[in-house]
């Protein structure tokens, strides 16, 4: 048994999985942010365009 909680402790396999999810997560935010961003500019830039036509 204290082999086994041993092995738990000292294996780091799984806590790089999880920092390399979190690390995902905030790109997708990140990523999710600047193109909600975009998207509302280039409704206003069509938009000035269409009331210049």
């Amino acid at each position: 048994m204290k082999t086994l909680f041993s092995r738990f402790v000292t294996n780091e396999s799984g806590v790089t999985a999880i920092e390399y999810g979190l690390i995902a997560a905030l790109i997708a935010v990140v990523i999710i942010a600047a193109v909600s961003l975009a998207g509302t500019n280039l409704t206003n830039v069509f938009s000035t365009v269409a009331g210049s036509l």
